[in-house]
């Protein structure tokens, strides 16, 4: 029950109140009776985690492999229709510009590229309008929307509309299918209004996205060497810098990084990561952006002693950490005129494991043709960049370069990312809804030109690819299955996390949420903290299946309330994906499930009565197959099937015994409660709602109060999640009360309940009585960061205590009682001087150098296409910056004006 009850400081008259007032408007009595009752009729199961996690990583095996299908069936179709099509460099094609769809001029007419495209409002797509019969084209600002590539590869891939199509219809659980073209374009299933940002451009740029990037390269490890030499000042430096975080967001969490700076001596910008790759995780990437923003010029460049360094940092990663596949050196200067030759002859000739890909910098032209000759002699490739608009065309080229033995292998890897924010469609959505809903895993696949004449270029035509929501993947793990402590979890080859209650991907700004900055790298290891020998980790990386036994402190109601629990965890890998699966089963509650028959008939009254209601997160019938579903709330659903109205719903049989069962179990309370408000209003003592919660997801309400009289207004609303069943968890109030004591009522305050004090943290109210209730505290080993919990040792009845001060007086005194048959305490404070300083713990200093720098062990992807015999590295770039011709320099110039 939740209310306002009246405390009197007498230690035997407010026990007894505050239990007869939670015993007459709870009708906790009355429950217990009724489930004596139908005791006959029970049957206890115990659960088997071993056959449970293995069920249950089959079920997502097979979600993920009807994705993968669709994935494929996207690449072969794109391949044919690229061998079929002959290139047409004056061709004309009217295609639909997401940007420009349903555009009309001031008279009225359609502008070019932006026909009709009807678009519908659609609930599986998030409640945008989209359409579902077509895709359509996103192309960024900074790509000419007519270019012949774009216009040829457009025209090609119309042959994709038909497959997205019928794949929806295979697989209805689909949401968005796409091609990412090389040539910068993006298609879209099903096709949508693209909306720009507040300037008016479109930077989205789907060959910068991880599913391409992925997709489109085998793992690397990359060194990145930036000339900081006086003639870098200015602009040019401005321009390296950009260039510099370009690379970055082009790797992944299966690449290896580090940026040196040099002079005319070498400094690592990380002096920690001297003499290493660190992975390029998010939060890697990130902090050598900081870094590289306080790089400043000055001195001559000496680029050998740079060079030599980086070859000795990647031939010690062949023996140690580092993705062991592609090698690369990415040099960006504004010349060389040293002689390079020795340094290429002593660490990488003959074989040329190690590309070397080089970036000019800035208009001056006098030593462009040294730094081709070094990409070019090293299997690289050259670019010039001049402006800050040259930059993300010319990184990209590094892409296609190291794509090129996969491509002439044909090997089509379907890679799988790790979890992102769902932000393909900028502007399109609103990021307030809970996280679960926004996290996102990308399939896809590389797409290859199979033209014969070119097979030695190794052209990458694009990848193709779909998204799926993590959400739709957990709930292949009912939470009803799990108990009120379990859970299940999902990590990636790399040990971070994909999917996990204890995720908290996003921090509040203002009234927005916003992504924390390394939200997709956050480790096992950070959420399942008491392995502390990392022993869950290392076995579900390696990607074994087992179980494990763990005491646990979990910490519910946002790290207030501490739980003690026995866990079981269980795992186990998901085949042909680079995820590990596992669950949590905590000993007691978790080990069992009981079950009840009752009749459909009795069930389906008692179901549909107004205080009742389910967990509309649970899956109890799937509405998201059949159209005609989407509409329907998981209560209507379960109606509708067990009237016969639908039935070709599908529905989880187990779930909804067991939720027809509660609901006659529980029907008793809704006689009993309503007849309270008309006999004593609960109102006048205090109290406002009466509520109950079963394993089924199913939970009763009344309300002895008006939401206008109601303390705790958002208590139970749509908006409470931390107090309703949901993907992720149980309600707090009923761990904390499957962890009482049978037959004691457990008090807590809600969120939205915490005024004047109630509900908050005692040390923040009186420090000096906190201080005297503790015991003695032993330091623990060092972490990143302490969060102090606190446990009522109940053994202690009743105690008291001077009060100590910092005042020269004594502070005076206090008096503690525990409230039988409750989880509460008394506590009488006489304070003669005031002693309210707030009790702080000690937090921790961070060790950031070696937690940055510290690999545990990962899994690294099984394929690796670094070298073909047969690939062209003739082609290293430098068509149009080396001319030596003064009419060919002009015609470039032209071509690259008119693609700005």
């Amino acid at each position: 029950a939740q209310g306002k009850i009246p405390l009197f400081l007498t230690s035997q008259g407010f026990p007894l109140q505050i239990n007869a007032i939670a015993s007459k408007y709870s009708g906790a009595a009355l429950l217990q009776k009724k489930l004596k009752d139908v005791e006959p009729i029970i049957r206890i199961e115990d659960v088997d985690g071993a056959r449970l996690v293995l069920d249950f990583a089959e079920e997502i095996e097979r979600m993920l492999g009807s994705k993968m299908k669709s994935v494929k069936r996207l690449a072969d179709t794109a391949e044919d229709a690229d061998l079929y099509h002959e290139y047409n460099a004056s061709l004309q094609f009217d295609y639909f510009n997401a940007l420009l769809v349903n555009t009309m001029d001031e008279e009225g007419n359609f502008i070019e590229l932006g026909g009709e495209f009807p678009l519908e409002e659609n609930e599986h797509f998030n409640k945008l309008s989209v359409n579902t019969l077509m895709s359509d084209i996103q192309v960024p600002t900074n790509v000419y929307n007519k270019d012949p590539n774009i216009l040829n590869g457009v025209y090609m891939s119309e042959a994709l509309n038909d497959i997205f199509i019928n794949n929806f219809q295979k697989d209805p659980t689909l949401t968005w299918q796409y091609f990412g073209s090389s040539s910068g374009f993006f298609r879209l299933y099903p096709g949508i209004k693209w909306t720009p940002d507040a300037n008016g451009v479109v930077s989205f740029d789907c060959r910068n996205r991880n599913w391409y990037i992925q997709a489109a390269t085998s793992p690397k490890d990359i060194v990145i060497v930036v000339d900081v030499s006086g003639s870098m000042k200015g602009l040019k430096m401005t321009i390296a810098k950009h260039t510099i975080n370009t690379i970055l967001d082009t790797l992944g969490e299966n690449d290896f990084v580090n940026v040196i700076a040099y002079t005319d001596y070498v400094r690592y910008v990380e002096p920690c990561f001297k003499g290493t790759l660190v992975q390029a995780d998010l939060d890697n990437r990130e902090h050598f952006k900081l870094l590289i923003e306080e790089l400043h010029v000055k001195g001559e460049a000496k680029v050998k002693k740079a060079m030599k360094e980086s070859f000795r940092i990647l031939a010690d990663v062949t023996n140690g950490q580092g993705s062991l596949c592609n090698q690369a050196i990415m040099l960006i200067t504004d010349g060389a005129m040293e002689d390079f030759q020795s340094v290429f002859e002593e660490f990488n000739w003959p074989d040329k494991k190690v590309r070397v890909f080089t970036y000019l910098i800035g208009r001056d032209m006098t030593f462009s043709e040294n730094v081709k000759w070094i990409a070019c002699n090293n299997k690289g490739y050259y670019t010039h960049i001049s402006t800050l608009a040259d930059v993300q065309e010319n990184v990209m080229e590094y892409l296609h370069v190291l794509s090129r033995p996969m491509v002439i292998n044909h090997d089509h890897d379907i890679i799988w990312t790790e979890a992102y924010m769902d932000s393909v469609l900028p502007n399109t959505k609103e990021v307030t809804k809970a996280h679960s809903l926004l996290l996102m895993t990308s399939v896809a696949m590389p797409v290859f030109s199979k033209k014969k004449e070119t097979l030695s270029h190794g052209i990458l035509l694009g990848v193709v690819g779909t998204d799926v929501p993590l959400l739709e993947v957990m709930k292949l793990a009912p939470r009803y299955k799990l108990g009120a402590h379990g859970y299940a979890f999902l990590i990636t080859n790399n040990g971070y996390i994909l999917a996990h209650p204890d995720l908290r991907p996003l921090y509040s700004d203002g009234k927005k949420l916003k992504p924390k900055p390394n939200y997709n790298s956050v480790d096992l290891s950070e959420a399942e903290w008491e392995d502390t020998e990392d022993s869950l980790r290392t076995a579900m990386v390696k990607g074994e299946t087992g179980t494990l036994s763990l005491d646990v402190r979990a910490a519910v109601d946002k790290g207030k309330r501490p739980l003690f629990l026995k866990n079981e965890y269980f795992y186990t890998t998901i085949n042909e994906t680079p995820f590990s699966f596992g669950m949590v089963l905590t000993r007691g509650h978790g080990q069992y499930m009981f079950f009840g028959n009752v009749s459909v008939e009795e069930g389906l009254h008692d179901l549909q009565q107004p205080d009742l209601s389910i967990a509309d997160e649970w899956t109890y019938c799937e509405t998201d197959i059949d159209p005609h579903h989407r509409k329907l709330t998981q209560l209507q659903a379960v109606v509708r099937y067990l009237t016969g109205k639908e039935p070709d719903l599908e529905c989880d049989e187990i779930l909804l015994q067991q939720v027809l069962f509660d609901a006659v179990v529980t029907a008793p309370l809704e006689a009993y409660w309503t007849a309270l408000t008309l006999t004593a209003p609960g109102v006048d003592e205090g109290m406002e709602s009466a509520f109950l919660g079963t394993r089924s997801g199913l939970m009763r309400v009344i309300r002895y109060a008006g939401s206008e009289k109601r303390v705790g207004k958002k208590f139970l609303t749509p908006v409470d999640k931390e107090n309703l069943f949901t993907v992720d968890h149980f309600p707090i109030w009923y761990r904390m009360a499957a962890e009482n004591k049978p037959g004691q009522f457990f008090f807590y305050v809600p969120h939205d309940d915490i005024n004047k004090g109630v509900g908050k943290f005692f040390g923040e109210i009186d420090g000096s009585v906190m201080a005297q209730l503790l015991k003695s505290v032993e330091l623990m080993q060092p972490c990143n960061t302490e969060y102090p919990g606190f446990m009522y040792d109940t053994s202690i009845r009743e105690t008291n205590s001077i009060i100590k001060c910092d005042c020269s007086q004594i502070g005076g005194m206090f008096v503690l009682q525990q409230v039988p048959n409750s989880n509460l305490v008394m506590l009488v404070v006489q304070a003669d001087c005031d002693c309210s300083r707030q009790y702080a713990p000690i937090t921790l200093a961070p060790r950031e150098c070696n937690r940055m720098k510290s690999q545990k062990i990962r899994r690294r992807p099984e394929s690796c296409h670094a070298y073909h015999p047969h690939e062209n590295a003739k082609d290293c770039g430098g068509a149009c910056g080396i001319a030596v011709s003064l009419t060919l320099y002009f015609i470039c110039l032209g071509t690259s004006l008119a693609l700005r």
